[in-house]
């Protein structure tokens, strides 16, 4: 595939594919005249890339684990470290939002008993 096509695959920007591939994210193969050839298992990577971003974790170690992960089956006690730390980072990041929405409705209540009171309905 080209990079047009696994953009449109992984709805990324090119520019975003060739920085991944600058950081070590991705290793991409190169026809002879130097274009991109990315493989379909790539668009399950770049996902997993995004999905590791979105869950907060820190490009650093998304680029550890990506030379982990190219380095072969051999680091894959050290990968799945990675990922169970990155576990328990996400759950305790899940609690503290469980914790802000419970102070949203909170207020959301505060607020709603307020203007209720200052603002009597009209059958009253």
């Amino acid at each position: 595939m080209t990079i047009g096509e696994i953009a449109a695959r992984t709805n990324l920007p090119a520019s975003t594919l060739r920085y991944y591939e600058k950081l070590g994210l991705i290793q991409v193969d190169r026809k002879p005249n130097g274009q991109r050839c990315y493989a379909e298992a790539d668009i399950a990577w770049i996902s997993f890339i995004r999905r590791l971003k979105e869950t907060g974790m820190k490009l650093c170690d998304i680029q550890k684990y990506a030379r982990l992960r190219y380095a072969g089956a051999s680091t894959m006690p050290e990968r799945l470290a990675m990922l169970v730390l990155h576990q328990q980072y996400v759950l305790e990041q899940q609690k503290k939002w469980q914790e802000y929405g419970r102070n949203l409705e909170e207020k959301i209540a505060f607020y709603r008993q307020e203007i209720q009171y200052i603002q009597p309905s009209i059958t009253d």
